[in-house]
C-alpha cells in the first residue's frame, strides 16, 4: 500500500487494538465477521469502488457502508469498518486487502490473548513445510476445480484437532479464500504477521540436524543484535545443507552451510 492507503490502513490498526484491548469484544468473533466482509468486498467490485469514491465524503461512504452491514455484523465490526470507508484510499483494492489482514490480525490477537500465539506461528510454518514437501498435497489444495467445501474438509482432516483452532482457521480462510495469492505467499504473511504481534521479525533456520536449546537461544540473541530487534526463529532440518546453518530474515539470506560453500567452490572453478 502507498500514499493515503498506508495511512488510512495504519489508523485501522490502532483502531483494531483499541478495539481488541477491551474484554468485552471477542477478537475471534471480530476476526470472523471482519473476514465475511472481506468476502463480500471482493465480490463486489463496484460496490467497493464507491466505497472509496474521493468524490463522495466520507460520512456518506460510511453511512452507505452501515446500510448495508448493519444486521450482518456486531457494533465492533461496523464501527471498526465504516471507520475505515470514512478514510481516503488510493485503490479501491486497497479497503479489502486491509480489512482481510485485520481479520487475520485480529484472530492472531486471540491466540495471543490465549497465550498460544507461539503455538500458532510455529503451526503456520510447519504447514507451510508440509505443502512444501507434498506437490500432491499442494496441488489438491490450489486445485481451481476443486469446491471450497472440499479444500475446508481435507484442511480440517489435517489440521482438526492437531493444531491450534486459530491455525486452522487462518489457513482454511487463506486456502479456500486465496484472492490471487499463492500459498507459499500467504503463509509467509501470516508468519509476518504473528511475529509482529510481539514486535519481532522472523528469521528461517535451516540446518541439517536440529539445534540444541542453547544454539537456539545463541542464535537468537545473535540475530536480536544484528537486526536490532527480537528474533522468532523458524527451525527447519534439511540434511542436504551438509553442515552448518542458512538463515532468511526477510529477502536477506545468510548462509553458512557446507553445500553452499561446496557450490561457491564449483562455480569458482567453472568460472
Amino acid at each position: 500500500m502507498n500514499g493515503a492507503s498506508r495511512e488510512a490502513h495504519a489508523a485501522a490498526r490502532e483502531r483494531l487494538e483499541a478495539l481488541t484491548d477491551s474484554s468485552s469484544v471477542d477478537a475471534g468473533q471480530l476476526a470472523e465477521q471482519l473476514a465475511a466482509v472481506t468476502d463480500f468486498l471482493d465480490r463486489e467490485v463496484a460496490l467497493r469502488r464507491v466505497l472509496t469514491d474521493p468524490v463522495q465524503s466520507g460520512e456518506a461512504r460510511a453511512e452507505l457502508a452501515g446500510r448495508l452491514l448493519t444486521g450482518h455484523v456486531d457494533g465492533s465490526a461496523l464501527d471498526l469498518v465504516t471507520g475505515m470507508v470514512r478514510s481516503r484510499w488510493s485503490r479501491s483494492r486497497d479497503l479489502v486487502d486491509s480489512v482481510e489482514e485485520l481479520a487475520a490480525t485480529a484472530d492472531l490477537t486471540a491466540a495471543q490473548q490465549a497465550n498460544t500465539l507461539d503455538d500458532v506461528e510455529d503451526e503456520v510454518f510447519r504447514f507451510g513445510r508440509i505443502v512444501q514437501s507434498s506437490a500432491a498435497l499442494r496441488a489438491a489444495l490450489t486445485d481451481r476445480a476443486a469446491t471450497t467445501e472440499a479444500k475446508g474438509e481435507l484442511l480440517h482432516s489435517l489440521l482438526g484437532g492437531r493444531a491450534n483452532p486459530v491455525t486452522e482457521r487462518l489457513v482454511v480462510r487463506l486456502v479456500t479464500r486465496p484472492r490471487g495469492r499463492s500459498l507459499e505467499a500467504g503463509l509467509e504473511a501470516l508468519s509476518r504477521l504473528a511475529a509482529a504481534r510481539r514486535d519481532r521479525a522472523v528469521a528461517v533456520v535451516t540446518s541439517a540436524v536440529p539445534l540444541t536449546d542453547g544454539q537456539k537461544q545463541r542464535l537468537g540473541a545473535a540475530l536480536a543484535k544484528l537486526y536490532g530487534r527480537q528474533m522468532h526463529l523458524n527451525l527447519d532440518v534439511d540434511p542436504t545443507v551438509l553442515g552448518g546453518i542458512s538463515v532468511r530474515v526477510g529477502e536477506e539470506v545468510i548462509d553458512g552451510t557446507i553445500a553452499e560453500r561446496l557450490a561457491e567452490a564449483s562455480r569458482r572453478l567453472a568460472g
